[in-house]
């Protein structure tokens, strides 16, 4: 079979490091162009890369050259698929150009994704939702089209919501999350400011949380994905000292009740993979009935990454709430590995 093309724009930050390290041996891809800021552009990935999430840059990747961002040179290498992992302020402006020109964006920059023609895709969650594209590019005019992923805090948090929506129905989240250094990029935060300490606020990330599960859990009508509106989501979000990985304290009010913590844990793992995409995990939600579990250590990288992990599950009786808390790996399923799963999908259903 002949390898789709991958560009990743942004491929020295921790999520473009992500991304070459699941794309550079991916049966399916083949990465043939990466960028850079104009400082780095030239100059071979192991020159350039501050490389932080293994021993060291696989042989592989060490002689590509990056390329400076340039809507022109990316139109001309024809990729397949263009990976962002951008700042939102860069990709604002890049994105709808390069989907006019025909491309497909997956993108995990934070713009657009409030857009109701635009979708936040989970796989194993709303694939369906893949099916506003044909409305995206007819609407603006596009012959590509671009697909988001989530922020990293909400593709954890609705990952562990989907099976108890299904089930019980959700009226009411209440989410506390404290995720890892990792989320804030290499230089994000200070070693003063993070060692011996947890930050109580991330400037963005409240009102993410509040808003994308509920988009990522609607449905489509007549050109527009409908988000439910009929859940509130009440987050708190911190920064505490763990290099890598997101763990949320969650409280969900149901509208049906839990029988029992078994039931909850049965419809947990239940909730399966999806079938013949090599990046997807067998179990997207892995439990844990030990009471010192799952720890973001520990657990980040179940299912390679792609799975997240729930523990401490607790049931108040005769008031439809469920308590839990989940981890999982923010640069993999909440970032780099959820679009790499997308772009499967996307082949998968003849779309690239």
């Amino acid at each position: 079979m002949s390898k789709l093309y991958m560009a990743v724009l942004g491929a020295t930050g921790i999520v473009g490091q992500r991304f070459l390290s699941l794309l550079y041996k991916h049966p399916w891809f083949e990465i043939t162009l990466i960028t850079a800021s104009r400082s780095k552009a030239g100059k071979k990935y192991s020159e350039a890369v501050e490389w932080v999430i293994s021993n060291d840059v696989p042989e592989e990747l060490k002689d590509m050259r990056l390329q400076e961002l340039s809507i022109e040179k990316i139109v001309a290498e024809k990729p397949d698929v263009v990976f962002v992992a951008l700042p939102s302020s860069v990709a604002v402006d890049i994105e709808p150009v390069l989907a006019k020109k025909g491309l497909v964006i997956v993108s995990n920059a934070s713009c657009f994704r409030r857009e109701k023609d635009i979708p936040v895709i989970i796989p194993e969650i709303n694939s369906e939702h893949l099916d506003i594209i044909d409305y995206q590019r007819q609407e603006r005019g596009w012959e590509g089209f671009i697909v988001k992923v989530p922020n990293c805090t909400s593709a954890i948090l609705s990952l562990s919501l989907k099976p108890i929506l299904d089930t019980y129905g959700i009226s009411e989240v209440y989410a506390v999350s404290m995720q890892g250094l990792s989320g804030a990029g290499l230089h994000g935060v200070s070693s003063l400011e993070i060692i011996d300490n947890i930050l109580p606020y991330i400037p963005g990330e409240e009102e993410k949380l509040e808003y994308e599960p509920k988009k990522i859990l609607g449905m489509t009508r007549n050109g527009e994905i409908i988000e439910r509106n009929d859940i509130r989501i009440y987050a708190r979000c911190t920064r505490v000292p763990v290099l890598e990985g997101h763990s949320i304290s969650v409280l969900v009010k149901t509208h049906n009740e839990p029988k029992s913590i078994d039931e909850i844990i049965n419809i947990y793992e239940g909730f399966k993979g999806l079938s013949g995409l090599p990046t997807a995990p067998e179990k997207p939600v892995i439990v844990h009935r030990s009471n010192n579990r799952p720890q973001p250590r520990l657990d980040r990288m179940n299912g390679n990454g792609m799975s997240v992990s729930v523990g401490r599950i607790s049931i108040y009786k005769g008031e439809n709430k469920i308590k839990y808390f989940v981890v999982g790996s923010n640069t993999i399923r909440g970032a780099a590995g959820n679009a790499v799963l997308i772009a499967e999908l996307l082949k998968q259903r003849k779309m690239i």
